[in-house]
C-alpha cells in the first residue's frame, strides 16, 4: 500500500468491516477496563503503584491488551505507561487517555463497575471518561497497523493513571520524555478543543467551632463535580438525619446541574437547625453554592474565546469542630488567579474562614487554524459529514499539560438522550453504540489525516 493512507472510498470499506469483525473484542476490551475499580488509591500506594491498586490494576490491563495487539509497550514505574508503533521518522505524534475514574457515588441504577448495554447505550463508570475512548482508539490505531500503513511519523499512545487527581502521570512522564510533536486526547467533547479555561481549585476552612448543633456533614464525591447527595446529622439524636438530593453535573459545566450542598446548608439555616457559629460557615456554603457565576464573590467576568467564569462547590465534610468546604472555578484569560485568590480572601477573611488553593492552572489556548487542528477537524467533518468549529471548553484534560495539543472527542454536544443517561463523572455514566462507532471511524480518519499534515507546525 502507499506511503500514508489516503480517505477514500475503499479505505471506508475497511474501517465498516474492521469495525463489524472485531466488534465483539472492542467490547470485551472496554468490559475488562470497566470493571476495575480504578480511583484513586493514593493512601495505599506502594513502589510501582504509586497512585494505589485500582490505577495499577487498570494500566496491567490495558498493558495486556496492547501487547496483545503487537504494539511495543513500557511501564513508567505504575506512574504512566504507553505503547509505540514506529513510523518512517522519529518526529511523534501523540495519543493520550486514561485509566483512573472518578468514584461512582451515589444514583446508580445499574452497576458502576460492569459493562451493562441498555437501550443501545453502553453504561458503566469510564465509559465515556476515559476507558472507553482509549479502548475505541487503540482500535483505531490497531485498525492502521493491521492494514499495513507505513507513516511518516511515529505514534506514542500514552495511559494516564491520575488524570483525575493531579496529573502527576503527565509531569513524571515529562520529566523523563519529550513531548511529541502534536498530542491530541480523547477527553472531552467533538469536534475540536483548541482551549482550556484556567483551573482553580482550593477549600474553605472554618476555624473550631466551639457551640455545636450538628454531629457531621457530607456531601459530594470530588472536588471537581456537582454533589449529588449531601447529609447530616445531629448531636441531638431525636432529631432525624437530613438527606438533601441534588443532580450531578461536571464542575465545568456546573449550571447544568443542582448542588446538593446548597440544598442541605438551606435547609439547615432555614430551619435553625444550626448553632450559630455554625451559621456563619454555612451561610458561606449557601452563598457559594447558589450561583455558579462567581457573581457572589465578585468575579463573575467573561472573555471572546472562553465565555463566562463558573464556580462550584463540591465537597463539604464537618469533623472535630471543623467545616471544611471546596471551591472549583473555571476561569476565563479576563481574571488572574491572584484576583481570584483576594477577592475569595476579602469575602473569607471576616467570616475566620481560612482559603488554602489547592491547585492553579491557567488558561491553556493553542493555534485553531494550525494543520494538526485543521487535520482533526476534517476528520470529523469527513466521518460525520457535518460541519465542524473548533472550540473551548470549561473542563480540563492532559492537552493543556502538553506544549502543542488538543482534546479531541468522544462525545458529541446537542444530542437528546433518556434522561436515564449520565455523563462524565455522573451517575449511569452512559455513551450510545452509534456513537461509540462514530469514534471509531472519527478515530481512524484522524490518524491518516495527521499523517498528511505538518503536526510540527
Amino acid at each position: 500500500m502507499a506511503r500514508t493512507a489516503k480517505l477514500n472510498d475503499r479505505f471506508d470499506a475497511e474501517i465498516e468491516r474492521y469495525l463489524k469483525d472485531h466488534w465483539d473484542q472492542i467490547l470485551d476490551d472496554l468490559r475488562t477496563l470497566v470493571r476495575i475499580e480504578s480511583v484513586d488509591g493514593s493512601p495505599s500506594a506502594s513502589k510501582g503503584a504509586p497512585y494505589g491498586p485500582g490505577p495499577r490494576e487498570a494500566l496491567d490491563a490495558i498493558i495486556e491488551i496492547a501487547d496483545r495487539m503487537g504494539f511495543e509497550t513500557h511501564d513508567l514505574n505504575g506512574f504512566i505507561a504507553y505503547a509505540d508503533w514506529p513510523g518512517e521518522t522519529e518526529t511523534q505524534l501523540g495519543i493520550i487517555c486514561h485509566v483512573d475514574v472518578v468514584p461512582a457515588g451515589p444514583g446508580w441504577t445499574f452497576h458502576p463497575f460492569e459493562l451493562t448495554e441498555h437501550e443501545g447505550y453502553l453504561v458503566g463508570r469510564g465509559v465515556a471518561d476515559d476507558k472507553g475512548p482509549l479502548v475505541i482508539c487503540l482500535h483505531a490505531l490497531k485498525f492502521w497497523k493491521d492494514s499495513g500503513a507505513r507513516f511518516p511519523y511515529s505514534i506514542r499512545f500514552l495511559f494516564g493513571a491520575d488524570e483525575e487527581v493531579g496529573m502527576h502521570d503527565v509531569a513524571y512522564y515529562r520529566a523523563h520524555h519529550p513531548d511529541p510533536a502534536f498530542l491530541f486526547t480523547p477527553d472531552a467533547e467533538f469536534p475540536v478543543c483548541y482551549g482550556e479555561k484556567g483551573i482553580y481549585q482550593a477549600t474553605a476552612k472554618s476555624k473550631p467551632v466551639h457551640t455545636r448543633a450538628i454531629e457531621s456533614i457530607e456531601g459530594g464525591m470530588t472536588v471537581n463535580a456537582v454533589p449529588g447527595e449531601a447529609h447530616a446529622s445531629f448531636l441531638d439524636t431525636s432529631r432525624d438525619d437530613i438527606v438533601a438530593k441534588g443532580r450531578t453535573a461536571h464542575a465545568s459545566t456546573p449550571d447544568l446541574g443542582v448542588n446538593a450542598i446548597g440544598l442541605l446548608v438551606g435547609e439547615l439555616l432555614d430551619k435553625n437547625l444550626a448553632s450559630d457559629e455554625e451559621r456563619v460557615f454555612l451561610e458561606f456554603a449557601r452563598r457559594l453554592c447558589g450561583s455558579t457565576d462567581g457573581s457572589a464573590f465578585g468575579i463573575a467576568c467573561a472573555d471572546d474565546d472562553f465565555g463566562a467564569l463558573t464556580i462550584c462547590g463540591g465537597m463539604i465534610r464537618y469533623a472535630d469542630g471543623v467545616f471544611t468546604q471546596t471551591i472549583d472555578i473555571r476561569y476565563p484569560t479576563a481574571i488572574s488567579s491572584q484576583q481570584i485568590t483576594d477577592a475569595l480572601v476579602s469575602k473569607l477573611d471576616p467570616l475566620g474562614i481560612e482559603l488554602i488553593v489547592d491547585n492553579d492552572k491557567e488558561p491553556f489556548l493553542i493555534d485553531s487554524n494550525s494543520p494538526a487542528v485543521r487535520a482533526l477537524t476534517d476528520s470529523y467533518e469527513h466521518a460525520t459529514e457535518c460541519e465542524a468549529k473548533p472550540f473551548t471548553m470549561g473542563g480540563g484534560t492532559y492537552a493543556r499539560e502538553f506544549e502543542r495539543a488538543a482534546s479531541f472527542g468522544m462525545e458529541k454536544t446537542g444530542i437528546e438522550r433518556p434522561k436515564w443517561v449520565g455523563g462524565m463523572h455522573a451517575p449511569n455514566e452512559a455513551i450510545s453504540i452509534a456513537e461509540y462507532k462514530d469514534a471509531f471511524r472519527i478515530y481512524a480518519y484522524a490518524i491518516a489525516k495527521l499523517m498528511e499534515a505538518d503536526i510540527t507546525a
